[in-house]
């Protein structure tokens, strides 16, 4: 078991990356390379031999390989980035880069997604450094730029170029899963991620006759540009259930005693009460509208209008999702992607995902772990390339009335320093017998 060190560590590594700004604004600014660097630092210390490797000057990652006792098992991935979304510091209750340490709570930007995990894959690797401790399998530590925007410069370019850094890896742990979900009676629910909503970020731009403000205009491109939003952000899309939900409902049902109903899945929600709420998101596609630009002065039409929208599709539905869009956008209105990725699923009947529910089990007895799908996308997205089956794991136990999705690129992101107990213990249970 990780050592009272370990636990000291996490919460200062938390606190420590916080610190170190690495706000991602996605114009190409982010400088990454100080907190990778800190890594990089904390991982010499345990006796590896980090890489540090860049597409961008300051755009940096770091890898770092683990033995295993086995030669035969195969590797596992544990990944975490470092850069983080902006954070207007006059709405928080303090600064969001200062990693303040409060009633045993860890604020600043990151706290949760996801320099908390950063924290605890250093501080696990540490203590094993200090015990002499050797997972079964490889592990491969993989510190990444760029997940909150393109991660061309992340773990894209990293799957792209330097694959080698991740011969024999299979699986792979990341966020955001394992976390505490109490459902408001009295129940913990520990939900991990094996899956994710394929990401399909969209550019919609209407073309029309430009002319002056005063005059009648049939082909105004803005008036055609705001009927195909509204269409888009009023449009129902049909229900539509994979694997990982089906899993996910048929096993809250169990817990909630009443039947797994896959043809009733709005009745069968409304049943679960708090907890439909790990479920409603990944039921169907989305696609919402983001971003307006157009005109440059009050009595003049543009001759063009662009939209942008923040579209993701299910396992299986991006051909769906095409479909409607092209429906939606109509024959004034084109449409491309701004920025496509894949949706992923994984099984739920691995023995990874076993060993995850085990660990959880472990340090969290009272709590049920059932498996779900991700509304957004992670770095998992791009190793998927690499033929590595992507998992959301980052174990935290949270107190009752915390909002944990609400902390996700939220105002006053914050962790207690006991949750990060939590994951240190489960995670180092975890890695040590996958």
């Amino acid at each position: 078991m990780a050592d009272e060190r370990a636990l000291d560590e996490v919460v200062r590594f938390t606190s420590e990356l916080i610190r170190i700004d690495t706000t991602n604004r996605g114009g190409g600014d982010c400088r990454e390379r100080p907190a990778a660097e800190y890594a990089a630092e904390r991982l010499a210390g345990a006796g590896l031999e980090p890489t540090l490797l860049e597409r961008t000057p300051g755009r940096t990652n770091v890898v770092a390989r683990i033995e295993g006792t086995d030669p035969s098992a195969p590797g596992l991935l544990v990944h975490g980035h470092l850069d983080v979304v902006p954070a207007q510091a006059d709405e928080w209750s303090v600064h969001p880069f200062s990693g303040e340490i409060r009633d045993g709570v860890v604020w600043g930007r990151g706290a949760v997604d996801m320099k908390n995990m950063d924290a605890m894959i250093l501080a696990v690797v540490r203590a094993w450094a200090r015990e002499g401790v050797r997972p079964r399998r490889d592990v491969v530590v993989a510190f990444t730029a760029d997940e909150e925007a393109s991660a061309e410069d992340g773990s894209g370019f990293l799957a792209d170029r330097h694959a080698h850094l991740f011969e024999g890896c299979t699986e792979g742990v990341s966020e955001a899963g394992a976390y505490t979900f109490h459902d408001g009676a009295g129940r913990r629910i520990y939900p991990i991620a094996a899956g994710e909503r394929g990401t399909a970020w969209l550019k919609l731009t209407a073309r029309g006759r430009a002319g002056h403000g005063s005059r009648v205009n049939r082909e105004n491109a803005v008036t055609r540009l705001a009927a195909a939003v509204t269409r888009i952000g009023a449009h129902e899309w049909p229900l539509r259930l994979t694997p990982t939900v089906r899993a996910a409902l048929t096993e809250l049902a169990a817990l909630y005693g009443i039947e797994a109903d896959l043809d009733d899945v709005d009745g069968l929600l409304r049943n679960l009460g708090p907890a439909a709420a790990l479920v409603e998101p990944t039921v169907r596609n989305s696609a919402n509208p983001t971003v307006l630009e157009a005109g440059y002065k009050v009595n003049v039409i543009p001759g063009q209008a662009v939209a942008f929208v923040d579209g993701r599709y299910l396992p299986g539905g991006e051909d769906e999702f095409r479909a409607t869009l092209d429906r939606l956008t109509g024959p004034d209105v084109d449409w491309e992607f701004h920025h496509r990725e894949v949706a992923l699923q994984a099984p739920v009947d691995s023995p990874t995902f076993a060993g995850m529910r085990a660990a959880v089990e472990e340090f969290a007895p009272e709590g049920h772990v059932v498996p779900f799908c991700m509304p957004g996308g992670t770095d998992a997205k791009q190793f998927s390339r690499l033929g590595i089956t992507g998992y959301g794991f980052t174990p935290l136990e949270l107190p009752e009335g915390y909002d944990y999705q609400a902390m996700f690129h939220g105002v006053d992101e914050r962790v207690p320093a006991e949750a990060l107990h939590f994951g240190v213990r489960v995670l180092d249970r975890f890695l040590r017998t996958a």
